[in-house]
């Protein structure tokens, strides 16, 4: 349960920091309009803090983990992170104005997009162990 409070207070840090990157960076560079570095603060906050906030009180209840969850969570962690850092790399150049050429563009979309199905992917697996725990307990 350490494991999971200490990664929700990662997050959050994470998530405040995004937020304070995007709002003076914007400002900074004087730039007004929609950036992909805008979801960085959210996605931190949900699917970081908020997600290991909720295994925290769904482990004291059930006690699902297993000896798989450290390997299914080290690939959220993995998802999770790989995609904020797409979207700041994104938003960092929309910002910039930096001309992509189509595969660039298709690159960084792609990376992001694995980054989604590792999220997916893992999210589905926590799931179906915390269903195995709630059987068991009838």
């Amino acid at each position: 349960m350490k494991r999971y409070m200490n990664a929700a207070l990662v997050y959050s840090l994470l998530a405040m920091a995004g937020g304070v990157f995007y709002r003076e960076f914007t400002k900074f560079n004087g730039f007004a309009g929609k950036t992909a570095l805008s979801v960085v603060h959210t996605h931190y906050f949900l699917l970081g803090m908020v997600f290991f906030l909720l295994l925290l009180l769904l482990e004291k209840n059930f006690s699902f983990t297993g000896p798989k969850t450290g390997r299914v969570l080290a690939v959220y962690h993995a998802g999770l992170n790989l995609t904020a850092v797409m979207f700041l790399v994104r938003g960092v150049l929309q910002v910039l104005g930096t001309p992509l050429s189509a595969g660039a563009t298709a690159a960084i979309s792609g990376v992001a997009g694995i980054g989604h199905i590792l999220l997916g992917v893992s999210l589905v697996l926590v799931l179906l162990q915390l269903r195995r725990a709630v059987a068991a307990r009838g």
